[in-house]
């Protein structure tokens, strides 16, 4: 097909939304390592999981053969509100790189929420409602999640008790305040209103906090009232089956003007919109259909995958929630205080660590001053105001589209959007103003990291 009929933003007709989440879990031969219970060391069932987890949720959690599930109807419709989400040909970026290279982004800020958070917050909230419970807790780190997680409550008449990040909860007051406006309550983590907030408090004084904190609280919040469960906006395997709507769009997108993808790109924190943007495309490369190189994106101030031990651990620093094998930088790691928000967890989502593991998955770490360089540059250029965390993903992009005027390659680059920065101007303005700055955990930082992980004989 001729390159000149590919529209700048390629749309899908609201019929040919997928209708189903896919599983990747069920094509990899090498399943991800089940959960453990701490107490016992035993793999999590069922009942381990139902004071904490909605059951319709802890079944998505635990299925690893079912490759389709069903998206309810009352997901879809509110679906439809702001997808299908465009998948745009990044024309001007190419221009402005003077690259032979093919650049495509599926932009996932077309919501309130300003992010692909949603796709989960909904289908999480629905099942909790269909439930019969009264409200959720959970914890947020730049925002996003629990500013989506607030929408789908407040669509659904849940009660949302949010714990975010304590240096987010400073940086983005106004990301708080949609929260508050639909209905949530927003507490800076670690706070004095659970006992392992006070714990994380005493061992760590005037610390910034971390997504592992704020799980503490969440889920300690969560288990300590009756009517309530926690929920989790990204590194479980419910929430990437869920965000597999961003990854069947894009490959259905695609496949409309017949484009295969040469490089497909997202930025990682927990994992949830990385592994939704490339599930459908790992998926043909378990079953010997495609191949395709698939580079994970993370903040270097945060390397799980590119400098952390691939074991088990906790995934939270209170030490109360389930042990993963991941990769990890140990559940006592903090990271320090950039601005990429919600990739500041200290591991990795347990499918997308086995992928990495077995080679399907390559991950690199850039420094923020570097995506903040490329946030710039494709705002000029394209138009949108791109969030810290995508920025990770655009730096890439841009990275390897200059590789390819290089090389004279016209390789097809698709990347994720994960949605806008519009809450994130504190950090464009540290970085307009010159005085943003770069870290690097030293190898003594990760080793006192590294010493909180557990010592599980016979285990790892």
């Amino acid at each position: 097909m001729s390159e000149k009929k590919i529209p700048y933003k390629i749309y899908l007709e609201e019929s040919e939304m997928p209708k189903q989440w896919y599983n990747v879990r069920a094509d990899m031969k090498n399943k991800p390592a089940p959960l453990l219970n701490p107490a016992t060391l035993k793999p999590m069932q069922f009942e381990d999981l139902r004071p904490v987890f909605c059951d319709e949720l802890i079944k998505q959690e635990l299925d690893d053969t079912t490759p389709y599930f069903d998206i309810p109807e009352e997901i879809l419709d509110f679906y439809k509100m702001y997808r299908p989400a465009p998948l745009v040909r990044a024309y001007f970026l190419e221009k402005a790189l003077d690259t032979p290279a093919k650049i495509y982004y599926k932009f996932e800020g077309n919501n309130t929420s300003g992010s692909h958070k949603l796709n989960s917050a909904i289908a999480q909230a629905y099942y909790a409602k269909k439930q019969g419970l009264k409200g959720v807790t959970t914890e947020t780190g730049a925002g996003q999640w629990g500013t989506a997680l607030s929408m789908a409550c407040s669509y659904f008449g849940l009660d949302c008790e949010v714990y975010m990040v304590k240096v987010s909860y400073e940086q983005k007051p106004f990301r708080r305040e949609v929260m508050r406006t639909y209905g949530a309550s927003v507490t800076p983590s670690p706070s004095d209103k659970t006992a392992v907030g006070r714990k994380i408090l005493q061992e760590f004084p005037g610390t910034t906090g971390s997504l592992g904190c704020a799980i503490s609280e969440a889920v300690e919040a969560a288990t300590s009232k009756e009517g309530y469960r926690y929920v989790l906006g990204s590194v479980l395997n419910q929430v990437l089956l869920h965000q597999t709507v961003i990854g069947l769009e894009t490959k259905a997108a695609l496949d409309k003007y017949d484009i295969k993808p040469d490089i497909i790109i997202g930025c990682a924190g927990g994992g949830s919109n990385l592994g939704g943007l490339i599930s459908p495309f790992v998926g043909e490369m378990l079953r010997g259909e495609a191949d395709y190189r698939i580079i994970a994106v993370e903040p270097a101030s945060c390397p799980s995958l590119t400098r952390g031990k691939y074991v088990y651990d906790f995934c939270d620093t209170g030490m109360v929630c389930p042990l993963a094998k991941m990769y990890t930088l140990g559940n006592g790691f903090i990271p320090s205080a950039n601005h990429a928000g919600g990739l500041r967890y200290h591991g990795m989502s347990s499918i997308l660590s086995q992928l990495y593991d077995d080679g399907l998955m390559e991950a690199v770490s850039v420094e923020q001053t570097a995506v903040f360089d490329a946030a710039k540059q494709f705002a000029r250029v394209e138009g949108t105001l791109p969030a810290p965390e995508s920025s990770h993903a655009i730096r890439v992009a841009i990275d390897e589209a200059l590789k390819c005027k290089e090389t004279g390659e016209e390789k097809t680059i698709v990347f994720g959007l994960t949605g806008t920065g519009y809450f994130d101007m504190v950090a464009y303005q540290k970085y307009n103003d010159g005085v943003m700055s770069d870290y690097i955990p030293t190898e003594e930082d990760l080793a006192k990291g590294f010493a909180t992980i557990p010592k599980l004989p016979g285990i790892q």
